[in-house]
């Protein structure tokens, strides 16, 4: 059961970011680009998401102790900023920027075949298989070295 409502949630992201455009490298570009093409929709689909996102949260965590497939809510801990955090961020940002594709709607479009999706796609898989396996580099401030 826990898969099945997983392949939903999963079917129904990947329909919003058809219908809102995200999947359109093009529009994401325009987006980004303030001094030209610039296309604010996009803003208002991840304003609308994250308000969505709000309200939900607020309620099921209200109204529930749990959530139904798993024993307790699981939400983010680390507070902290490290060079992992933020070289990832840059890494993501340049990507989305150039490419015009963040991972979900680089997945979604996936099956249109288009060129770019048919480039990206790999690199980005490329990308997270050595940021799991790349030895991170831990900086002590008594040496001041990296490690």
């Amino acid at each position: 059961m826990k898969q099945l409502f997983a392949l939903l949630s999963g079917l129904v992201f990947g329909l919003g970011l058809i219908l809102s455009g995200m999947a359109d490298p093009a529009k994401v570009q325009n987006f980004l680009d303030l001094f030209g093409t610039w296309d604010p929709s996009l803003a208002f689909v991840m304003g609308g998401a994250v308000a969505v996102a709000f309200v939900g949260f607020s309620l099921l965590t209200r109204t529930l102790a749990r959530p139904l497939f798993d024993s307790e809510f699981r939400f983010p801990t680390k507070s902290d900023l490290d060079a992992k955090l933020i070289s990832g961020a840059a890494v993501f940002g340049v990507g989305w920027g150039l490419g015009g594709f963040c991972p979900g709607p680089a997945l979604t479009a996936l099956p249109l075949a288009a060129t770019g999706t048919l480039i990206f796609v790999p690199f980005m898989l490329l990308g997270m298989w050595l940021a799991r396996h790349t030895p991170a580099l831990t900086f002590t401030a008594e040496k001041g070295t990296a490690q």
